[in-house]
């Protein structure tokens, strides 16, 4: 129905666009565009890093919320994403090291999460079971990471420089500086959100959906649901290595911590908070989220998780949709109003 026929207002229709989250994306993005211009100096520093965070976030609403499955292993991919780009900025090679990096990272990602995957839903494995083997794995990158000092410096963590971005003959951008890093940062992250909007939009995203609300049926219909599951894991893994490695190379630091049960738990409360039916809200709950953490952290030391958690507990028990659902559900409610 056309929203114009609706309403007397004028405005009404593009009020209904911007509350999209096509429109509300862009709303979000040009924030984040503008932000360094406006604030300088520290908050053009450390968003990066928030944004990446709320890429994780992203990798994981992918999995939770539109194919109905929990992970507490995102936080290990996350690490293993910013080890390998660790490792590979320290080799030579005749090209740049950067985007063999990235590249690296994500398939090693990709890779483990689909070996991991194949072999769980191949045997059935749900729920709980799913959630504890996850879970398994975050402890298993934290130990690996500290006990292989040789290679990833153990509790001291692994040093990194910030990377450099090639163009064939036309230049290159050298990431050192914060400026530059943010907005690189800033559209490799709408990309990857991009690209996973995409997946959800046309059958393959569909499907996951459908496993979500009913697998049997699913699979009665023919769909070969262990395959679609496994792949939506990788993919999943494969995103959330990928901002680990752009992390670590912003950070210009990883330690085994950024893999561990205590992380991964954090990843859940962002998406939780954010809203896991909804990629946007994951992202910006991340980003939210992990800037209050760091605010409280700074504010009261001693009690920052405690606030953090009464958070958690009131969102979840007033907004079960997260800010995402919340904020859609104010949208509703004022369009029917307004159609009276």
């Amino acid at each position: 129905m056309n929203m114009a026929a609706t309403t007397s207002k004028p405005w009404a229709g593009l009020s209904n666009k911007i509350a999209s989250e096509t429109g509300v994306a862009g709303i979000v993005f040009m924030i984040l565009a503008l932000i360094p211009i406006f604030v300088p100096g520290y908050t053009t520093y450390i968003l990066p890093q928030y944004m990446l965070f709320g890429l994780l976030a992203v990798s994981l609403a992918f999995l939770w919320g539109f194919v109905g499955i929990l992970s507490f292993g995102q936080a290990a991919f996350f690490a293993i994403g910013a080890y390998a780009m660790g490792i590979t900025m320290k080799t030579s090679m005749g090209i740049n090291p950067a985007y063999v990096g990235l590249l690296v990272s994500f398939i090693i990602g990709g890779g483990i999460a689909a070996i991991v995957g194949y072999f769980l839903f191949s045997a059935g494995v749900r729920s709980t079971y799913f959630v504890l083997v996850t879970l398994a794995l975050s402890i298993m990158t934290e130990q690996i990471a500290v006990s292989q000092s040789d290679i990833t410096g153990g509790w001291n963590g692994m040093y990194m420089d910030r990377i450099t971005l090639t163009f064939f003959d036309l230049g290159k951008m050298v990431l050192s500086d914060d400026m530059s890093s943010y907005y690189a940062i800033f559209i490799l992250v709408i990309i990857s959100y991009l690209a996973l909007r995409y997946l959800l939009s046309v059958k393959f995203g569909k499907v996951l959906v459908g496993i979500r609300e009913n697998e049997e049926r699913m699979t009665a219909l023919g769909y070969n649901v262990s395959l679609y599951k496994t792949s939506a894991f990788a993919l999943s893994g494969a995103f959330a290595s990928f901002a680990g490695a752009l992390y670590g190379s912003h950070a210009n630091f990883v330690s085994p911590s950024l893999g561990g049960i205590l992380f991964s738990t954090e990843v859940v409360v962002w998406v939780a908070i954010g809203g896991r039916h909804s990629l946007l809200g994951a992202l910006v709950g991340g980003i939210i989220v992990a800037s209050i953490s760091n605010y409280l952290s700074a504010w009261t030391p001693e009690y920052w998780q405690l606030l953090l958690g009464l958070i958690f507990i009131t969102v979840i028990v007033f907004f079960k949709g997260g800010v995402a659902g919340a904020v859609k559900s104010l949208y509703g409610l004022w369009l029917e109003r307004h159609k009276r």
